[in-house]
């Protein structure tokens, strides 16, 4: 005790009531990973970390400045035959491009493939959770979850993290019983359900062009045509998307990968049809 007094050393007990409070929930009892199967779902972050707090005071006019900047163009709609999800490729941070070759959909299983925009770590972990939440409702239920139940699932998660930083729309696309499922979730759990959703910086130079082109009654190489001539030309337009196209159709049978072509030869491809 008196070396204690001497150096003013505090005890234990008292140093991590200082630190992490003095609730009482221990470090011991936080979960180290996201779970459903607690009364309260929970996240296992840093102990006297409040994210939300940090980010604003990222952002003050005296402290560092963190842009959270993303780029992508991402790109799904329905038709007769199946869901077109089309992406690009570049993966930017800021003004900085990180990656050309970056793929930007998660295939979550056989019958659903989801799609990544804002940052690329959320999307990546949340949907790869999705992932094991799906493959954990087969083994449970001795069915596939539907696109409808995968989406809210999401979406809850979503919801339960609103406000702490997360950046993420992605587009939940697959086909069970109903036929072919759309819907669209985003970082603060909005959920909707639609024939054709664009999510990114460049989502508006894709919105103008499918739908320019968009029939229900397409056949599956004019559905080909339009989703790859869609990411093309929002990637001619948008400095933070580019790379190349890859695309994907989802049938009753599955997902097929459809292409992976380089953006610059599309655009010079289509320009010359077009002058």
């Amino acid at each position: 005790m008196a070396l204690f007094d001497v150096t003013g050393f505090r005890c234990g007990s008292e140093l991590r009531g200082q630190l992490f409070g003095t609730g009482p929930s221990l470090l011991s009892d936080r979960a180290n990973h996201f779970t459903f199967g607690t009364k309260c779902q929970e996240f296992a972050v840093p102990a006297g970390v409040d994210t939300s707090a940090f980010l604003k005071s990222c952002k003050q006019d005296d402290g560092v400045s963190i842009e959270m900047n993303h780029g992508t163009t991402t790109l799904a709609f329905k038709f007769r035959r199946g869901v077109i999800v089309a992406v690009d490729s570049r993966a930017s941070a800021g003004s900085y491009i990180a990656s050309k070759d970056a793929l930007k959909v998660i295939e979550i299983n056989p019958y659903l493939l989801g799609t990544m925009s804002g940052s690329a770590a959320d999307c990546q972990y949340w949907e790869r959770l999705l992932a094991k939440e799906c493959r954990l409702y087969k083994l449970r239920n001795n069915q596939r979850i539907s696109v409808s139940a995968a989406s809210k699932l999401l979406s809850n998660m979503m919801l339960g993290y609103r406000g702490m930083g997360l950046s993420m729309g992605s587009m939940i696309c697959g086909w069970d019983k109903k036929g072919p499922g759309l819907y669209y979730v985003d970082h603060n759990g909005t959920r909707f359900s639609g024939r054709m959703f664009s999510t990114g910086c460049g989502n508006g130079y894709a919105y103008g062009v499918v739908d320019s082109g968009y029939r229900e009654d397409m056949t599956v190489e004019e559905a080909y045509e339009l989703g790859r001539c869609g990411i093309a030309h929002a990637t001619h337009r948008d400095a933070y998307s580019g790379g190349v196209v890859n695309m994907y159709h989802m049938q009753e049978d599955g997902w097929i990968k459809v292409c992976k072509e380089d953006v610059s030869e599309l655009i010079h491809r289509y320009k010359k049809g077009m002058f």
